[in-house]
């Protein structure tokens, strides 16, 4: 499967493999972390993005993302802290975004594949 990759310009510094939420303006991209954070993609850009700079986001498709905490193999994931992905368990009656899922089990710290597919869940 391709992935589809767009480069945008990092509102502040980002890091690799960490998901991102829109800008305030168009083409521009800031670090997600939280559930209810217009989250766009994961960023593929190796060493990260200065503010200002352009990263590379993959917006559909599989890619590596950093784990924050426990989510299970085929979970839906939202941004957590530093722009990790965390398991998407939004409140009764709340909704989360979400940057996809998970190809397979992870825990905080690993490096997770997932399939990039930005959406929302309720709860």
């Amino acid at each position: 499967m391709s992935k589809l990759i767009k480069s945008f310009v990092a509102v502040a510094a980002i890091g690799h493999q960490v998901l991102v939420k829109a800008g305030a303006s168009d083409g521009q991209v800031d670090l997600a972390t939280a559930p209810a954070d217009k989250i766009i993609g994961v960023t593929d850009y190796p060493g990260g993005a200065a503010a200002g700079e352009r990263i590379d986001v993959v917006l559909f498709g599989e890619t590596e993302v950093q784990v924050g905490g426990t989510v299970t193999f085929g979970s839906f994931f939202t941004a957590g802290a530093g722009g990790k992905a965390v398991a998407a368990a939004p409140a009764a009656a709340a909704n989360a975004r979400t940057g996809g899922i998970l190809t397979i089990g992870a825990v905080s710290g690993d490096i997770a594949r997932v399939l990039v597919t930005p959406g929302q869940i309720q709860g």
